[in-house]
């Protein structure tokens, strides 16, 4: 069945009346809650595995230069947009500025300068979910009505998905999209991405690009992208991934789990369901993205327009740049 909209919804959105609920009957998930430094070693190794890869491929055959990004390099760049998804929620360190720092640091790899623009980005989207005008997750009108549910148009929706994400930008007018940390993000990227092409050489550059692409977009790691808020089940607006790809994606698939407690870090994520598996087991799950990413392209009945919207912005102020999921948290 071919849609023609979204599915409009006058709830507000779950987590934060689940957050609540889960706190009072187990009080002691706020220990979960903190900081975790040693993420920053995983970061450093993965910046490591994508440039000596890169260089490794510098001098070999076409084939193997998109087999490598393929079957390597996707999951290297998909497990760095996790590392820049915890440094967006403050999850490494106290500083602000350190988990900018290492959130530019880990962006390097994926070439497109993104991971301030993420945090401005993301934090809105756990505020205001749902909410067209403020959260960037959502797709625009004119994309979910161009792609819909067709098989084609899906196959181009995930290969080109960072594009369709930047057209976004330009209907959240509310969000301030520049600023010195975002030319700080572009200038070292730009550094990076000379210094690849001189010493390291273009065939190591195209090796990094095809990593980026692949990780976010025709490649099963895309479906994660589906999985998280995607109605594949009645009118459930968040889905978590309990399958083996979250030992190399950080715990990603937790996304109920992190929704419901964004100030958690990634390696606590699962501890979330295990004292709470009367909230989380009763919710429909997906265990694996590969068939998720089939049943995308070829079930008819999810299309773009297969999302919650809602109208209604809680009491969140706009201006204030927390992570106002995490302060429920805490103050609870």
């Amino acid at each position: 069945m071919k849609r023609n909209d979204f599915v409009y919804s006058q709830q507000r959105e779950p987590h934060r009346i689940r957050t609540k609920q889960i706190l009072k009957e187990h009080p002691e998930m706020r220990r979960l809650i903190g900081k975790n430094p040693l993420t920053m070693l995983a970061i450093i190794g993965l910046v490591v595995f994508q440039v000596v890869l890169a260089w490794y491929v510098s001098g070999r055959s076409w084939w193997l230069v998109a087999g490598a990004a393929y079957f390597l390099g996707a999951f290297a760049d998909h497990a760095l947009f996790v590392m820049i998804h915890e440094c967006a929620h403050q999850l490494l360190f106290r500083s602000r500025t350190a988990n900018r720092l290492a959130a530019i640091l880990a962006n390097l790899p994926q070439l497109f300068p993104s991971a301030i623009s993420f945090e401005r980005y993301h934090i809105k989207h756990h505020s205001f979910q749902g909410v067209h005008e403020l959260d960037a997750d959502l797709p625009d009108h004119w994309e979910a009505r161009l792609i819909n549910n067709r098989f084609l148009g899906k196959v181009v929706w995930l290969l080109f998905y960072p594009f369709f994400q930047v057209f976004r930008v330009s209907r959240l007018k509310e969000i301030k999209p520049f600023d010195g940390w975002t030319a700080l993000n572009f200038a070292l990227q730009f550094v990076f991405i000379a210094a690849i092409w001189l010493w390291i050489g273009p065939r190591a550059l195209v090796y990094l690009l095809l990593s980026f692409f692949f990780s976010v977009g025709l490649h099963p790691l895309g479906a994660r992208w589906i999985q998280e808020h995607y109605l594949v089940h009645q009118e459930q607006e968040t889905y978590s991934y309990y399958g083996v790809l979250n030992h190399v994606a950080f715990n990603v698939g937790y996304h109920n789990e992190h929704h419901d407690f964004p100030s958690i870090p990634w390696n606590k994520l699962p501890q979330i369901r295990k004292t709470a598996p009367d909230y989380y087991n009763t919710l429909h799950y997906h265990t694996s993205w590969t068939k998720l990413f089939f049943r995308f392209l070829f079930d008819r009945e999810i299309s773009l327009y297969s999302r919650i919207v809602r109208s209604e912005r809680g009491k969140v102020a706009l201006t204030d740049q927390s992570v106002p999921d995490a302060d429920i948290a805490q103050k609870n």
